[in-house]
């Protein structure tokens, strides 16, 4: 399939019929991934179609290809783009990376002050944000609306989560600050809007990007995330076994300072 022969677009009331695939394949991408997201209904999906929050991806004959939507905490202050998921025949096609990035521009258009985060295991989600702005943060820096948090219970590693306090898991935090953004950039914040401005078509107007790429070697970083990964599993499963011990412990603790 071309990737031209795909149309990424904002999600309308007239796409609910996608909703049962898109939530029964978010179920079985998080089960094939070993990890898990927070479980929505089809019911959820076409909220978020109808409020004008998510965006889809289709064939020019109506296949669904991927979607994605947002998810609004602590009076708007936090924004959360959520739920992204590409159909397995459509992935490695470069969707995922337009998906992100019209769902990145919704939520500037709709939220303009507020700070975009995300939680992911996957290294190529963790890329294609950083090329959106997105910076690698300490969960101290996300939302502490405890709805947000209450999603990770669906999740194979949330015993890990909770063990470390909700300080720390196998996921990584990244979060676009606007303000923070715009003072690199040197140029004032957008003005509040009441909702992002469409086309006839559903096609977004009026982007916002703020590129930065990410700081150092991704390849490195990348490694840094695998080996965080391997000392959380391993020390959570020696937890279990009862067989931690205080060397165990140390090198948790290194390895949460040499992350952050």
């Amino acid at each position: 399939m071309e990737t031209n022969d795909i149309i990424v677009r904002l999600a309308t009331s007239d796409d609910k019929h996608y909703a049962e695939t898109i939530t029964t394949e978010m179920e079985e991408s998080a089960k094939a991934r070993g990890t898990g997201i927070a479980k929505r209904s089809p019911d959820y999906i076409v909220r978020k179609m109808e409020e004008g929050k998510a965006v889809i991806a289709v064939t020019k004959d109506g296949t669904w290809v991927g979607f994605c939507y947002i998810e609004a905490w602590q009076h708007d202050k936090y924004v959360a783009n959520s739920g992204l998921i590409v159909s397995p025949a459509f992935r490695k096609t470069g969707v995922a990376t337009e998906i992100k990035s019209k769902i990145f521009e919704l939520s500037r258009q709709k939220y303009p002050n507020a700070k975009i985060f995300g939680l992911t295991t996957g290294l190529a989600v963790m890329k294609i944000n950083s090329d959106l702005g997105y910076e690698p943060v300490t969960y101290s820096e996300l939302t502490t609306d405890e709805e947000f948090w209450k999603g990770c219970r669906s999740c194979v590693n949330y015993d890990i989560l909770m063990s470390k306090q909700r300080k720390n898991c196998l996921c990584t935090a990244m979060l676009f600050d606007p303000v923070e953004a715009a003072a690199k950039l040197n140029m004032p914040l957008p003005p509040v809007k009441q909702g992002a401005a469409v086309t006839p078509q559903g096609e977004l107007v009026n982007h916002h990007h703020y590129q930065r790429g990410f700081k150092g070697n991704f390849r490195l970083f990348e490694r840094w995330v695998r080996f965080k990964q391997f000392v959380l599993l391993k020390a959570f499963g020696k937890k279990d076994d009862g067989q931690a011990d205080s060397s165990d412990r140390k090198k948790s603790i290194l390895s949460f300072f040499f992350f952050w």
